[in-house]
């Protein structure tokens, strides 16, 4: 099987790396607008040719979608122009948006959504990482709208690279998707904006940063590239999720503020229940 990765960069690159290394295809053919990471990706070996989109599609067995979301919306019906009878997946972390413009294409049944999730807070070629997915899950939306082989093709890809599967419709999967992965982005983002512009007045901040702190802001490292386009597809369940954590945080100042810390004693146990659910 031959495969073409739209887009080598983190996601991308890594799914190519992986595929490479697992034999479940004989070539990877990398498709990037952006020359220096397209050579960067042919230098790292993470595909084997960099060829233009019209040519890795005619030229491919499955044609994986990794650029950012907003491109992918692009992207996707100018992929199913091209093809004849190929697979085509999307591995972007919204999922609504980009079902709708498929639904209205002639090749929609050999489209197949999918978000594997995962991810590090680095981007680029040099973030690519093999056997990053293993053990993670990837979710595939509205599988009733793709021929049966695409969807089997597509969950033996995702079989190859030590996945679990979950499925979901579009609109679902993108409201579980700012509650558990979307928030806490701007959380990072919003902690960092706090302490760098508290560290305008006290140097030594940084010097007491311990691993809580460094776990919690890892994220605000990540590309505003790749979340911009994120936060405005599924800015309407964003808006939801930070209203709900306003609340809660409103709700924590209150109970300092009144030196109620019985309350929030409790507050935090019943916070304590996530163990259960995150082990």
């Amino acid at each position: 099987m031959i495969v073409s990765v739209i887009g080598t960069g983190l996601i991308g690159g890594s799914l190519a790396l992986t595929l490479k290394g697992n034999s479940f295809c004989t070539k990877v053919i990398g498709v990037d607008s952006n020359i220096a990471n397209a050579q960067l990706a042919l230098q790292l070996n993470i595909v084997d040719k960099i060829d233009n989109l019209q040519n890795a599609v005619r030229n491919s067995d499955l044609i994986i979608i990794a650029v950012p979301v907003d491109v992918a919306l692009k992207v996707l019906p100018e992929v199913l122009d091209l093809i004849d009878n190929q697979v085509v997946i999307d591995v972007g972390s919204t999922k609504e948006q980009i079902v709708k413009i498929a639904s209205s294409h002639s090749k929609r049944k050999r489209f197949v959504a999918t978000h594997p999730i995962w991810g590090t807070e680095y981007s680029g070629p040099l973030a690519a990482v093999k056997d990053g997915f293993k053990g993670k899950v990837t979710v595939i939306c509205n599988r009733e709208e793709s021929d049966v082989d695409a969807l089997s093709i597509v969950e033996k890809m995702y079989d190859s690279l030590g996945m679990n599967r979950f499925y979901m419709d579009a609109v679902s999967h993108d409201i579980h998707a700012a509650y558990v992965s979307h928030i806490s982005h701007i959380t990072s983002f919003a902690l960092a904006l706090s302490v760098l512009e508290k560290e305008k007045e006290e140097d030594s901040i940084f010097e007491l940063a311990g691993g809580g702190f460094e776990s919690t802001v890892r994220l605000a490292k990540s590309s505003p590239d790749t979340w911009i386009p994120i936060f405005k597809q599924n800015r309407s369940n964003v808006l939801d999720v930070l209203n709900e954590q306003i609340f809660q945080l409103k709700q924590i100042k209150k109970l300092l503020e009144m030196e109620e810390f019985d309350t929030l004693y409790k507050l935090i146990q019943q916070a304590n229940e996530i163990r259960k659910i995150l082990k």
